[in-house]
Protein backbone atom coordinates (compact mmCIF):
# COMPACT_ATOMS: atom_id res chain seq x y z
CA UNK A 1 0.00 0.00 0.00
CA UNK A 2 1.13 3.31 -0.92
CA UNK A 3 2.37 5.36 2.34
CA UNK A 4 1.68 9.30 1.73
CA UNK A 5 4.35 10.66 3.37
CA UNK A 6 3.48 15.06 2.84
CA UNK A 7 0.78 16.53 1.07
CA UNK A 8 -0.25 20.24 0.21
CA UNK A 9 -2.55 21.69 -2.16
CA UNK A 10 0.28 21.14 -4.77
CA UNK A 11 2.21 18.02 -4.30
CA UNK A 12 1.96 14.78 -2.69
CA UNK A 13 4.86 13.05 -1.59
CA UNK A 14 4.89 9.36 -1.26
CA UNK A 15 7.00 6.15 0.08
CA UNK A 16 6.19 3.59 -2.79
CA UNK A 17 6.45 -0.03 -2.11
CA UNK A 18 8.06 -2.84 -4.36
CA UNK A 19 5.71 -4.33 -6.59
CA UNK A 20 3.61 -1.06 -7.57
CA UNK A 21 3.70 1.27 -10.50
CA UNK A 22 4.90 4.65 -10.44
CA UNK A 23 3.05 5.71 -13.89
CA UNK A 24 -0.20 4.49 -15.99
CA UNK A 25 -3.54 3.41 -14.74
CA UNK A 26 -4.65 0.21 -13.14
CA UNK A 27 -5.26 -1.34 -9.12
CA UNK A 28 -1.35 -1.78 -8.90
CA UNK A 29 -0.58 1.79 -9.82
CA UNK A 30 0.61 4.34 -7.18
CA UNK A 31 -1.67 6.78 -9.83
CA UNK A 32 -4.50 5.14 -8.87
CA UNK A 33 -4.01 4.85 -5.18
CA UNK A 34 -2.93 8.90 -4.97
CA UNK A 35 -6.26 9.88 -6.89
CA UNK A 36 -8.81 8.09 -4.01
CA UNK A 37 -6.61 9.12 -1.43
CA UNK A 38 -6.40 13.02 -2.13
CA UNK A 39 -9.36 13.09 -4.50
CA UNK A 40 -7.74 15.00 -7.25
CA UNK A 41 -6.30 14.42 -10.71
CA UNK A 42 -2.47 13.34 -10.11
CA UNK A 43 0.31 14.06 -12.05
CA UNK A 44 3.88 11.68 -12.47
CA UNK A 45 6.81 13.69 -12.31
CA UNK A 46 9.73 10.85 -12.64
CA UNK A 47 9.29 7.32 -12.28
CA UNK A 48 11.10 4.41 -10.20
CA UNK A 49 10.95 0.69 -11.30
CA UNK A 50 7.93 -1.51 -10.60
CA UNK A 51 10.62 -3.34 -7.98
CA UNK A 52 11.69 -0.87 -6.68
CA UNK A 53 10.23 0.94 -3.18
CA UNK A 54 11.24 4.49 -2.13
CA UNK A 55 10.42 8.23 -2.31
CA UNK A 56 8.19 9.79 -4.81
CA UNK A 57 6.48 13.07 -5.55
CA UNK A 58 3.85 13.44 -7.78
CA UNK A 59 2.11 16.95 -8.59
CA UNK A 60 -1.37 18.04 -8.10
CA UNK A 61 -2.32 20.17 -10.86
CA UNK A 62 -0.80 21.01 -14.12
CA UNK A 63 1.17 23.99 -12.98
CA UNK A 64 3.04 21.85 -9.89
CA UNK A 65 3.53 19.47 -12.44
CA UNK A 66 5.49 21.90 -15.35
CA UNK A 67 7.07 23.69 -12.56
CA UNK A 68 8.60 19.85 -11.06
CA UNK A 69 9.01 18.85 -14.82
CA UNK A 70 11.23 21.51 -15.40
CA UNK A 71 13.37 20.52 -12.24
CA UNK A 72 14.13 17.00 -13.72
CA UNK A 73 14.88 18.38 -17.34
CA UNK A 74 17.75 20.50 -15.58
CA UNK A 75 18.41 17.75 -13.08
CA UNK A 76 17.71 19.59 -9.67
CA UNK A 77 15.71 16.89 -8.38
CA UNK A 78 18.34 15.26 -6.30
CA UNK A 79 17.78 11.27 -5.53
CA UNK A 80 19.88 9.30 -3.15
CA UNK A 81 19.58 5.58 -3.13
CA UNK A 82 20.42 2.37 -1.10
CA UNK A 83 21.15 -0.62 -2.88
CA UNK A 84 22.74 -4.30 -1.65
CA UNK A 85 25.43 -5.43 -4.08
CA UNK A 86 26.16 -9.25 -4.40
CA UNK A 87 30.13 -8.32 -4.18
CA UNK A 88 32.34 -6.26 -2.18
CA UNK A 89 33.61 -3.89 -4.27
CA UNK A 90 37.38 -3.25 -4.22
CA UNK A 91 36.82 0.68 -4.39
CA UNK A 92 34.98 1.67 -1.15
CA UNK A 93 33.86 5.24 -3.22
CA UNK A 94 34.39 5.71 -6.31
CA UNK A 95 32.00 7.82 -9.41
CA UNK A 96 30.92 5.01 -12.69
CA UNK A 97 30.37 6.82 -15.76
CA UNK A 98 29.32 4.46 -18.84
CA UNK A 99 26.98 4.89 -21.96
CA UNK A 100 23.56 3.28 -21.96
CA UNK A 101 21.42 1.69 -24.50
CA UNK A 102 18.11 0.78 -23.35
CA UNK A 103 16.09 -2.02 -25.50
CA UNK A 104 12.45 -1.34 -25.01
CA UNK A 105 11.21 -4.70 -26.64
CA UNK A 106 13.47 -6.60 -24.14
CA UNK A 107 12.70 -4.02 -21.55
CA UNK A 108 16.39 -4.01 -21.08
CA UNK A 109 19.65 -1.69 -20.56
CA UNK A 110 23.08 -2.49 -21.82
CA UNK A 111 26.14 -0.59 -21.32
CA UNK A 112 27.92 -0.10 -24.31
CA UNK A 113 31.63 1.55 -25.83
CA UNK A 114 30.63 4.18 -28.35
CA UNK A 115 27.98 6.86 -28.69
CA UNK A 116 25.24 6.47 -31.41
CA UNK A 117 21.50 6.91 -31.86
CA UNK A 118 19.34 5.71 -28.24
CA UNK A 119 22.95 5.51 -26.32
CA UNK A 120 22.74 8.34 -23.35
CA UNK A 121 26.10 8.94 -20.62
CA UNK A 122 24.92 7.56 -17.60
CA UNK A 123 26.83 8.77 -13.63
CA UNK A 124 26.59 8.17 -10.15
CA UNK A 125 28.78 8.00 -6.93
CA UNK A 126 28.69 5.81 -4.41
CA UNK A 127 30.07 4.72 -1.37
CA UNK A 128 30.04 1.61 0.73
CA UNK A 129 28.83 2.04 4.18
CA UNK A 130 28.68 -1.60 5.40
CA UNK A 131 29.96 -5.23 4.38
CA UNK A 132 28.01 -8.75 5.57
CA UNK A 133 27.58 -12.35 4.39
CA UNK A 134 29.77 -11.27 1.04
CA UNK A 135 27.22 -8.65 0.70
CA UNK A 136 28.09 -4.76 0.12
CA UNK A 137 25.52 -1.71 1.46
CA UNK A 138 26.02 0.97 -0.91
CA UNK A 139 24.72 4.40 -0.58
CA UNK A 140 24.19 5.98 -4.43
CA UNK A 141 23.86 9.35 -5.69
CA UNK A 142 22.35 9.26 -8.88
CA UNK A 143 23.83 11.89 -11.11
CA UNK A 144 21.41 11.21 -14.26
CA UNK A 145 18.16 9.23 -14.16
CA UNK A 146 18.18 6.73 -17.06
CA UNK A 147 15.91 3.34 -16.94
CA UNK A 148 17.47 0.50 -14.89
CA UNK A 149 20.71 2.40 -14.39
CA UNK A 150 22.07 1.72 -10.81
CA UNK A 151 21.10 -1.95 -11.70
CA UNK A 152 23.49 -1.94 -14.96
CA UNK A 153 26.18 0.00 -14.05
CA UNK A 154 26.96 -2.26 -11.07
CA UNK A 155 26.26 -5.63 -13.12
CA UNK A 156 27.96 -4.53 -16.16
CA UNK A 157 31.11 -4.54 -13.43
CA UNK A 158 30.26 -8.06 -11.80
CA UNK A 159 28.21 -6.84 -8.84
CA UNK A 160 24.43 -6.70 -9.25
CA UNK A 161 22.37 -5.89 -6.78
CA UNK A 162 20.60 -8.68 -4.95
CA UNK A 163 17.46 -9.94 -6.08
CA UNK A 164 17.94 -8.56 -9.62
CA UNK A 165 17.35 -11.33 -11.72
CA UNK A 166 17.37 -9.69 -14.88
CA UNK A 167 20.93 -8.40 -14.55
CA UNK A 168 22.55 -11.32 -12.59
CA UNK A 169 21.25 -10.76 -8.89
CA UNK A 170 19.65 -14.07 -8.34
CA UNK A 171 16.19 -14.76 -6.69
CA UNK A 172 14.19 -12.60 -4.08
CA UNK A 173 12.94 -8.92 -3.49
CA UNK A 174 15.49 -6.43 -5.76
CA UNK A 175 17.72 -4.60 -2.59
CA UNK A 176 17.16 -1.03 -4.40
CA UNK A 177 15.39 1.81 -1.96
CA UNK A 178 14.93 5.41 -3.08
CA UNK A 179 15.81 6.80 0.27
CA UNK A 180 16.20 10.98 -0.12
CA UNK A 181 14.25 13.37 -2.69
CA UNK A 182 15.29 16.64 -2.73
CA UNK A 183 14.32 19.19 -4.88
CA UNK A 184 12.39 23.40 -4.47
CA UNK A 185 8.59 23.27 -4.30
CA UNK A 186 7.06 24.31 -7.15
CA UNK A 187 4.96 27.10 -5.96
CA UNK A 188 6.90 28.42 -2.75
CA UNK A 189 10.41 27.16 -4.04
CA UNK A 190 11.42 26.05 -0.90
CA UNK A 191 14.40 23.77 -0.80
CA UNK A 192 12.91 20.46 0.76
CA UNK A 193 13.97 16.84 1.52
CA UNK A 194 12.41 13.77 2.17
CA UNK A 195 13.46 10.47 3.38
CA UNK A 196 12.71 6.87 4.17
CA UNK A 197 14.36 3.60 5.20
CA UNK A 198 13.77 0.61 3.85
CA UNK A 199 11.97 -2.26 5.58
CA UNK A 200 15.14 -4.10 8.13
CA UNK A 201 12.58 -6.70 8.89
CA UNK A 202 13.09 -8.10 5.53
CA UNK A 203 16.35 -9.77 4.06
CA UNK A 204 19.08 -8.51 3.49
CA UNK A 205 18.51 -5.37 4.82
CA UNK A 206 17.60 -6.67 8.09
CA UNK A 207 21.84 -6.99 7.93
CA UNK A 208 22.52 -3.47 7.62
CA UNK A 209 19.87 -2.08 10.08
CA UNK A 210 22.44 -0.16 12.42
CA UNK A 211 23.70 1.22 8.89
CA UNK A 212 20.29 2.53 7.42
Amino acid sequence: MVQLISEDEHIAVVLKPAGMLSEGEGASSVITALREMCGTEIYPIHRLDKETAGVMVYAKNKKAAAKLSEQVRENKIHKKYYAVLTAVPEVKEATLEDLLFRDKQKNKTYVVKRMRKGVRDASLSYEIIGTSENLALADITLKTGRTHQIRVQFASRKMPLYGDGKYGGGGGKLALFSYSLSFSHPVTGEQICFTAKPDTAIYPWNLFEEKL
